[in-house]
């Protein structure tokens, strides 16, 4: 499988010239010079011969790895533009701070929700413009409202008077959306509205304060959940930002609001195809005649969660009648407490480098339940119970896909694992007609 490193005109079809968007990929702060592997979008097995030929070139490996598919990233963002044209992107970073991740994302347009100090750095250590970053977290520490004066970070949320009160002492001229609870339930996995969001009696008296305070409230942003929510509830939530700019206005005689922030939960696939319909609708339903609003979305999942594959080891067995027991280097404390924490059904391959070199895959191999537990000596680091593999031994391998969102972001480095170290290769999907020379 050839290799390459990503440098200006080096990446391109035998006499094509190289897309526009590939050398944004490839000119990417955290990408440029690094090493990335061209896979054919129409070779079976693209990502899986790459994890192998991993394992088989480093022998010594005894750590789980991640691996990113640039080309995913890109094609998501085609799909997002297509599919909500009038929406910027503002990729949540809590997602996945990968500064690979992050700097393509950057090159192909995405601005940034942060919600802390350190993923404001991250984000502008990568050379993006401060303006193109929201401090989307209603409730922040007064030093890091101070630090986002100082970078000038000038956009962000709140749903509380305390924080207007935090936000006139250290960042006067920084320009407010209020954070509103959406109206409907999405039944999310992961429900937002519980800690964040002014409920309907409340708006009014906290526009008055920012009013009084003398701060600038320019839009509304709101959130209604992540993972699985139903997309249905946008139609709502929207109407409801668009009671709340009318309130202000009318009401209370202030500017007319600008922005309207959709928030972020949502996946790719056809559940995007949905949300995107419904967000659409309500939009035009709701702002269709509003002129200067700037509609701005925060996905975070969409983005993150397919590009990532982990590759994780056996690193234990035990057989217990028909049911064997894996032991894995990574688990519910690492990469895998998305479980736990996002609700995640993860699901795994085989990948038998080791027992079954000429077959890794173990095609029409017996199947046995299975257990795979984590490398803690907790008992609750169980991953996977009562799921059908193949005979697995030592040193073979169990790979994982979609594991970008919230994965590495939210491990522990409990029992001395530590899940910040996992390495991540670079690779990137292409379309390229098989047999077409690369270079």
């Amino acid at each position: 499988m050839p290799t390459l490193i990503l440098t200006e005109g080096l990446y391109q079809a035998k006499g094509a010239t190289t897309p526009l968007s590939l050398k944004a990929i490839y000119n990417a702060s955290g990408v440029k010079g690094k090493r990335v592997t061209p896979l054919l979008a129409n070779e079976e097995g693209g990502i899986s011969h790459f994890i192998q030929s991993i394992i088989r070139n480093t022998p010594e490996m005894d750590s789980p790895f991640l691996v990113l598919d640039l080309g995913v990233v890109m094609h998501l963002m085609d799909k997002w533009t297509t599919n909500l044209p009038s929406v910027q992107p503002y990729y949540a970073v809590k997602c996945n701070p990968n500064p690979s991740l992050l700097g393509v994302l950057a090159a192909l347009g995405s601005s940034f929700d942060c919600a802390s100090r350190a993923e404001i750095e991250s984000v502008l250590s990568l050379g993006v413009s401060p303006d193109r970053i929201i401090y989307a977290n209603p409730c922040k520490s007064e030093s890091h409202i101070k630090y986002a004066a100082t970078v000038g970070v000038n956009v962000t949320t709140f749903d509380s008077k305390e924080e207007i009160q935090k936000i006139k002492k250290w960042h006067p001229k920084c320009e407010l959306l209020i954070r509103i609870k959406p109206p409907q339930d999405s039944g999310a996995r992961n429900a937002l509205g519980l800690k964040y969001g002014a409920l309907p009696e409340e708006v009014m008296p906290l526009l008055q304060a920012a009013k009084d305070a003398g701060l600038k409230v320019v839009g509304v942003s709101f959130h209604i959940g992540s993972g699985g929510a139903d997309s249905r509830t946008y139609h709502g939530a929207i109407a409801a930002a668009k009671s709340v700019f009318d309130m202000a206005s009318i009401e209370l005689g202030m500017p007319r609001m600008k922005i309207v922030d959709i928030g972020g939960g949502f996946t790719c696939g056809n559940q995007f195809d949905a949300a995107s319909f419904h967000v659409n609708e309500a939009l035009d339903d709701n702002f269709g005649k509003e002129e200067g609003v700037v509609i701005i979305g925060e996905p975070g999942r969409y983005f993150a969660e397919s590009p990532f594959t982990l590759a994780s080891k056996v690193i234990g067995k035990r057989v217990r009648g028909e049911v064997r027991e894996y032991w894995i280097d990574d688990g519910i404390y690492g990469s895998l407490n998305c479980i736990m924490y996002d609700f995640a059904t993860v699901t795994c391959t085989p990948l038998a480098c080791s027992s079954k070199p000429e077959d890794p895959g173990c095609r029409d191999a017996k199947m046995y339940p299975s257990t795979v537990f984590g490398p803690t000596c907790d008992s609750l680091d169980t991953v996977l119970t009562d799921y059908l593999l193949p005979e697995l031994e030592l040193d073979d391998w169990l790979v994982f896909p979609n594991m970008g969102a919230y994965t590495t972001s939210s491990g522990t480095n409990f029992n001395g694992f530590n899940s910040t170290a996992i390495s991540t290769y670079l690779a990137y999907s292409t379309p390229i007609a098989r047999g077409q020379s690369l270079f």
